[in-house]
């Protein structure tokens, strides 16, 4: 079994600023030293009957001032195919923004861009600026990982309303918009109808990832649970599932994990889901269909 990994992060904490890594910088996690150490390609291989055919870099805040450093990094020491988030501020300038985008794209892994949105999205998405500049990643072609809760009504609202602006704009929800752990809570019922919303707009796809930033002891069930209401909203084709490593090494190793993850899908779905899917939403052209 092939496996694309479309949401993971390696670090070199010698070249690149991971001021989030920091113990006195947020999130303020009791056991983040755990993953405060370098992780290359080496630490993301699989073994038998899995293996990684390629994966998806997102930014890691290698350098959030100068985005392209990171790309170069790992353009000069990865050799399995892959493809590149990198880091933009979405709230700049048209003219800064473009400068920007346009020095990321003289690096060829480079796909998309990543704002952690979070509890600033309804502020964050209600700037004019922020279309504008989204219309330029769109009018470039590239993507917009999308990185809040769903369960915010106001962010959605917003961002349902932004996107119906920029219909071609391929937007990727993140961590399946960080579901609550109890589906009985009104956030939930909140998270189920705003990715609702969404579903009309088929330029939307998610990723299940990020379980362990919910809850570091969230069951098989609960991944399972969240996994099937993405694909009853969104359909087969527009989820795919990911690791979001190093951060599952908080649950589990990257074998365990993907194990994990094939044993919650039927055997139809696991292609499309763990290797399919985000070969065709990240362009990763290199690869076979049928691998």
């Amino acid at each position: 079994m092939k496996i694309i990994d479309p949401h993971l992060h390696l670090f070199d904490l010698t070249k690149g600023n991971y001021q989030w890594l920091q113990a006195n910088q947020p999130p303020f996690w009791p056991d983040k030293a755990r993953i405060k150490q370098n992780f290359s390609e080496q630490d993301i291989q699989l073994t038998k009957p899995l293996s990684l055919a390629g994966f998806v870099h997102i930014e890691a805040g290698f350098d959030n001032q100068q985005p392209w450093r990171e790309l170069a990094w790992l353009e000069q020491n990865c050799y399995l195919p892959f493809k590149s988030v990198a880091y933009a501020d979405i709230t700049l300038s048209s003219e800064n923004f473009q400068a920007c985008i346009k020095q990321l794209l003289l690096q060829k892994s480079f796909i998309g861009v990543r704002y952690i949105l979070d509890e600033q999205a309804a502020q964050v998405l209600h700037l004019p600026q922020v279309k504008t500049n989204l219309s330029y990643l769109a009018s470039q072609q590239l993507s917009f990982e999308c990185q809040l809760s769903l369960a915010d009504d106001h962010a959605i609202t917003l961002l349902v309303q932004l996107l119906e602006q920029i219909p071609e704009l391929v937007t990727i929800i993140n961590h399946a918009g960080f579901p609550t752990i109890a589906p009985e809570q009104r956030l939930f019922s909140n998270w189920l109808n705003n990715l609702c919303q969404l579903a009309s707009n088929p330029n939307i796809a998610i990723k299940c990832s990020g379980w362990e930033m919910i809850d570091r002891h969230y069951t098989s069930s609960f991944a399972k649970d969240i996994i099937d209401h993405c694909l009853d909203i969104l359909g087969l084709s527009r989820v795919m599932l990911a690791s979001n490593f190093p951060l599952t090494l908080f649950s589990q190793s990257y074998q365990s994990y993907w194990q994990m993850m094939l044993n919650l899908l039927s055997k139809d779905s696991q292609h499309a889901l763990c290797y399919n899917n985000a070969k065709h939403w990240y362009k990763l052209s290199s690869l076979s269909t049928n691998q």
